[in-house]
């Protein structure tokens, strides 16, 4: 099944996201994940998270090897080291345990804020202690892209979206284009959900 995605404006994206509870169904819990990734490829992302398809909860998925060849805010090739490899997995009940390094700008998206990039800088290594689809716990260090496209995702859980990271000229500079999105006045090539405008 292929969700449309949640619009900016919609309040499920601003809220932090709850936890998966463990009786959660595990046929139902591999249909959502399954359907996921059906949706994040049909609207050609990198990594979605399940706020953006109206559901409140700690999970997401994501395949970052599209990034592989993507550059960063000098043009530059990112370069991507061994522990770095492209990484799809669904990851459930994520806990960010610490980043670290310099941080790096890129420009980044969102298929809930189509046609808008900003330049993000997120520090380069982090890692993660989460559940794998099966639940089992998992903690692992992540880098390069695949950190990036996590943290994102990570970001929506929290309620946070790439927008409030820019500073705010930017956010002044993109203030019209977002309140068109919401009003569903934007052009995807994916299905979207807009925030419901009240009649007066």
């Amino acid at each position: 099944m292929i969700y449309p995605v949640v619009a900016f404006g919609d309040p499920v994206l601003k809220v932090r996201a709850r936890d998966l509870p463990i009786d959660f169904s595990a046929d139902e819990l591999k249909q959502l994940v399954a359907d996921m990734y059906d949706t994040m490829y049909y609207a050609h992302g990198v990594g979605l998270a399940a706020p953006q398809i109206g559901k409140s909860i700690r999970l997401f998925v994501i395949d970052s090897a599209p990034m592989v060849d993507e550059e960063d805010e000098n043009g530059e090739p990112v370069q991507l080291e061994a522990t770095a490899q492209p990484v799809k997995r669904a990851f459930i009940n994520p806990q960010i345990v610490h980043e670290e390094g310099e941080e790096w700008g890129f420009e980044e998206g969102c298929l809930s804020i189509p046609g808008v990039r900003e330049m993000v800088y997120r520090q380069p290594v982090v890692t993660l202690r989460y559940e794998d689809e099966n639940r089992q716990p998992h903690e692992e260090t992540f880098s390069g892209m695949t950190a990036r496209v996590i943290q994102h995702e990570y970001d929506h859980l929290e309620g946070v979206l790439f927008t409030d990271k820019i500073s705010a000229f930017k956010k002044q500079f993109i203030k019209g284009k977002l309140a068109r999105i919401s009003k569903g006045d934007v052009k995807a090539d994916y299905r979207m959900r807009f925030p419901v405008v009240k009649q007066r």
